[in-house]
C-alpha cells in the first residue's frame, strides 16, 4: 500500500508535463478553437475606424460571425428573409417588434437557440429605441409602409423613423455599419409620396451617418409580397386585372431571397459598401401587362383586362385618402386601388444606368419566371395540379 501511496503521489506532482506531452501530439486547443483552420480566421465586417471581429465556428448558424444586429422592420415581408440570411451565417439578431407578442414568434426557428431575440419597443419612444440597439453593432433598417393609417403616416413611417434610428444610432458610437433599406425611384421630386419620403429619409440617414450603406429595391416578389399575391387575389375575386393607364408602365421587379443576400453580402465586404447606394432590381423590365400576363400564366386563369384612365383610378382611390383621418375608426387597406401606387406607376421605375447594382455586391438575381413566382400556383383553380394551360387557350371565335 505505501508503494502504491508513493507512486500516485509522484503522477499527481507533474501534471503540466504530461498535459504537454500530449499536446505535442494532439494540440486539441488549437483544433477546436479553429486558431489555424482557413475557414476560422476573422469575419470580413468592416467597422468605421476600429479592425475586423473575431469569427468563432465554421460559419453555420451555431457558429458566432461577431455580428449582433438590430434590425427593425422584421415582422415585414424583407425582414424575415433577412434574418435568415443573418442567422445562418451566425450571427445575433436583435428583433425589434411592436405589436402581439405572437408577431416575431416565427423568427425564433431561423436561429439556434438564443440567437433570435425579440425586443418589444415603440417607436415613438427613443428610450425603447436605444435599448433595442444597447449591445448592438450593426443596425438595418427596413421599416416602411405603401400605406398610411389614422395613426401612421408615410412621413412618419417612411422618413422620421429612419431619421430617429440613425441619430440614435450615430449616439451609440458602437455603430458599426448601418443599412438603410430605401426603394427604387425614390425622389423628392416623385408624385408618390412613398418615393419622395424615402428620398428623405435617405438624405437624413446620410446627413447622420456618411457611411450609412443605402439600398433601393425594386417591387419585391415572394411568397408572402404584396403585389402578385394582391393582383391575383383580384382577380379571382373579380375575374379581371385592372391596368391603370394602358399598362406600358416599365417595372423592374426582384426577387425578395435576393435583396436578403445584398444586405448579408454588403455586410461581409471589406467596407467598401459603404457610403454608397444601390439599385437593386431583377434581371428583366417588365411592362405592367406583361408581368400579369405572367401572372395569369401560373394561376392558370383566362385573361381579363380593364383599362383604367389614370384620372379614373385616383377618383376610385380618392375616398379612402379623403375620409382616413374624418372618421373615428380605421379603415381597411386599400387594397389595388391604391392612390399612392396609382401615382407611381404613372412613370417607369427601373434601375439607372451608371447605378451600382447586384453585380458591384456579387450577386446574380434571379429571374422571375419559375421557381420565384411558383407560389401563385394556389390560386389556381381546384388547387395547384388544376387550372386552364396556355395551350388550352382557344379563341371564342374559333369555335364550332
Amino acid at each position: 500500500m505505501q508503494a502504491i501511496t508513493r507512486r500516485l503521489r509522484h503522477q499527481s506532482v507533474q501534471p503540466a508535463t504530461s498535459i504537454s506531452s500530449l499536446k505535442s501530439v494532439y494540440p486539441l486547443s488549437d483544433y477546436y478553437n479553429g486558431a489555424d483552420h482557413r475557414r476560422f480566421g476573422s469575419t470580413s465586417v468592416a467597422t468605421p475606424g476600429t479592425g475586423h471581429r473575431v469569427r468563432k465556428g465554421t460559419g453555420g448558424r451555431s457558429s458566432v460571425s461577431g455580428i449582433i444586429a438590430t434590425v427593425f422592420g422584421t415582422t415585414g415581408f424583407l425582414g424575415r428573409y433577412v434574418v435568415q440570411q443573418l442567422a445562418k451565417m451566425g450571427s445575433q439578431v436583435l428583433v425589434p417588434f411592436r405589436g402581439c407578442e405572437d408577431d416575431p414568434r416565427h423568427l425564433k426557428l431561423m436561429g439556434d437557440l438564443g440567437q433570435i431575440v425579440p425586443m418589444k419597443f415603440n417607436p415613438r419612444d427613443d428610450n425603447t429605441i436605444k435599448a433595442t440597439m444597447a449591445k448592438a453593432n450593426v443596425v438595418i433598417n427596413l421599416i416602411g409602409r405603401e400605406y398610411e393609417t389614422r395613426n401612421y403616416s408615410f412621413e412618419d413611417v417612411n422618413h422620421f423613423m429612419a431619421e430617429r434610428i440613425a441619430g440614435i444610432a450615430k449616439e451609440h458610437g458602437g455603430i458599426m455599419r448601418f443599412i438603410q433599406i430605401s426603394c427604387l425611384g425614390a425622389s423628392s421630386s416623385s408624385p408618390s409620396r412613398v418615393f419622395s419620403t424615402k428620398a428623405a429619409a435617405e438624405e437624413a440617414v446620410l446627413r447622420e451617418l456618411p457611411w450609412a450603406t443605402i439600398m433601393r429595391p425594386a417591387a419585391m416578389i415572394g411568397t408572402e409580397d404584396r403585389l402578385l399575391n394582391k393582383w391575383a387575389q383580384f382577380v379571382k375575386k373579380f375575374n379581371f386585372f385592372p391596368l391603370f393607364g394602358d399598362g406600358s408602365t416599365r417595372i423592374q421587379p426582384v426577387y425578395v431571397v435576393d435583396v436578403a443576400a445584398a444586405v448579408t453580402a454588403a455586410l461581409k465586404d471589406d467596407g467598401t459598401s459603404m457610403g454608397k447606394i444601390y439599385e437593386l432590381g431583377g434581371p428583366d423590365i417588365f411592362t405592367v401587362h406583361e408581368l400579369a400576363e405572367l401572372m395569369y400564366d401560373t394561376i392558370r386563369e383566362y385573361p381579363h383586362y380593364v383599362k383604367v384612365p389614370f384620372p379614373v383610378a385616383k377618383a376610385v382611390a380618392m375616398p379612402r385618402e379623403i375620409l382616413l383621418k374624418k372618421v373615428p375608426f380605421p379603415l381597411p387597406r386599400p387594397g389595388l386601388f391604391n392612390l399612392d401606387e396609382i401615382n407611381a406607376y404613372t412613370s417607369d421605375t427601373i434601375v439607372s444606368d451608371n447605378a451600382l447594382t447586384f453585380q458591384d455586391l456579387g450577386i446574380v438575381p434571379h429571374k422571375l419566371k419559375g421557381y420565384p413566382t411558383e407560389y401563385l400556383i394556389w390560386y389556381r383553380k381546384g388547387g395547384p395540379k388544376f387550372g386552364s394551360t396556355v395551350s388550352e387557350r382557344i379563341n371564342p371565335e374559333a369555335w364550332p
